[in-house]
């Protein structure tokens, strides 16, 4: 991490901040959106049944970009129904689209399949990241995984769902490394302390995904000690 707070990132813009909890109450969930506009962070990500009422929040213009997540957390639908999620999403003022990829294809070698279901939703013209779930995945299936999510049109590559353990600076690395500049790179999972946030930022990440981005801004404004 840099040792002083003149060598940070500037983080706001970086910041995707995911409100996913399905048992947030409507006081909490505005609540929540308030502070990652107050905080001025990038996007707010969001499941398709907040999806509404995040988007009355924030308002047609100006403020957070909204994201959506397709086929969340395991990306075990259908690809028809995860089209029809991203249409709906789309039509409900979703700016951008975080998908979960039909890993049993995948896990198949059936890479043709994997990207078909990608292409369909870059079709609908906005930015796409794919969510992949790297802890799980070996080595070989990343590469696939990679290669055909890029040939498919996606603006980017997610190193987690948030299912798992925190991610990591490495992670980051590898998947730049298999990007080779063709896409962006996001880290997800487990941020939740300034330290991991700038590492990853260090490492390449070109955003951060997490439900903490609000209170790791305000953590980062603090005087040290």
């Amino acid at each position: 991490m840099a040792e002083s707070t003149t060598e940070l990132p500037d983080l706001p813009p970086l910041m995707d901040q995911a409100i996913l909890d399905p048992l947030l109450t409507q006081e909490e969930l505005f609540t929540a959106c308030d502070a990652g506009r107050q905080e001025n962070v990038r996007a707010i990500c969001t499941t398709l049944r907040l999806l509404e009422p995040v988007r009355e929040r924030l308002g047609k213009t100006g403020g957070p970009r909204l994201v959506a997540v397709v086929g969340f957390p395991f990306g075990s639908l259908p690809g028809e129904l995860k089209q029809m999620e991203a249409e709906w999403a789309a039509a409900r003022g979703a700016e951008e689209l975080d998908m979960v990829p039909d890993f049993t294809a995948l896990i198949n070698q059936n890479s043709g399949a994997f990207a078909e279901e990608i292409a369909g939703i870059c079709e609908l013209g906005l930015p796409v990241r794919v969510v992949l779930d790297m802890v799980r995945l070996s080595e070989d299936l990343i590469t696939l995984a990679v290669d055909a999510a890029i040939d498919a049109g996606v603006a980017g590559l997610q190193t987690s769902n948030g299912f798992g353990p925190a991610t990591s600076t490495t992670q980051v690395q590898q998947l730049l490394g298999l990007a080779r500049g063709r896409c962006a790179v996001k880290a997800a999972g487990g941020i939740h302390t300034p330290g991991l946030a700038i590492d990853l930022v260090e490492a390449g990440a070109s955003l951060l995904g997490t439900s903490s981005a609000p209170q790791l801004l305000q953590a980062l404004r603090r005087p040290a000690g």
